[in-house]
């Protein structure tokens, strides 16, 4: 509980300690990071069992392709903490682009920098799915909410990390976007030739002609 108050009030005391060579006074990265992949896994458990409707994300698609979304969907969902391990060295290469020329920490630091991060982030967002579901809200709406509240948390962490001012972590933040924006092409591109070769591309567009038809 003190690591978890802590990365709100003080990160920088938490991770730059850690990386600065301190491991007793709070919870070390990789046992932190485990901790949210199980109360992810739980989350999520409780979600599909007893509020299956706030997680249906076809609701939200196009007509003809509810059954790609479910698809896709439960995908993810399936493999939620591989998505967890693969976001942090992604995450840590972009904010390497993004925060070049200051190289107060390296890319094995950055991981560390991320591991918290992304831990922190999603033990807060696991105990708030299941709050909000309680009351019946879609898990799409609390990303909508939540998506901006974490690009500001991360924000702040790193703002306190580097030691820089107002003015140079918006611009970094927005550096950061286009690197995100260049990366999102590229999975883009990749995943639709995936798609385009084994048929989920065609799938679609007859599932969409056949929702229009009818």
């Amino acid at each position: 509980m003190r690591t978890f108050l802590s990365l709100f009030s003080k990160p920088d005391d938490v991770i730059g300690g850690y990386i600065n060579g301190t491991r007793k006074k709070y919870v070390n990265v990789i046992s932190y990071f485990a901790l949210a992949i199980t109360i992810t896994g739980f989350y999520l458990f409780v979600l599909k069992k007893y509020f299956p409707e706030t997680i249906d994300y076809s609701i939200l698609s196009p007509p003809g392709q509810e059954e790609f979304q479910k698809k896709n969907v439960s995908f993810v969902q399936e493999n939620m903490s591989l998505f967890m391990m693969l976001y942090v060295p992604l995450y840590a290469l972009m904010t390497r682009i993004s925060f070049v020329g200051l190289n107060k920490f390296n890319y094995t630091e950055l991981l560390v920098v991320f591991l918290y991060l992304q831990a922190q982030m999603s033990i807060v967002t696991a105990i708030a799915s299941i709050l909000f579901s309680l009351f019946g809200i879609h898990q799409g709406i609390l990303s909508l909410v939540f998506t901006p509240l974490m690009v500001l948390y991360t924000a702040i962490c790193l703002k306190q990390l580097y030691g820089i001012n107002t003015k140079t972590i918006i611009l970094r933040t927005l550096l950061f976007f286009a690197v995100l924006i260049v990366v999102f092409i590229i999975i883009s591109v990749v995943m639709g030739i995936y798609m385009f070769f084994n048929g989920d591309f065609q799938q679609m567009i007859d599932a969409q002609k056949a929702a229009k038809g009818s």
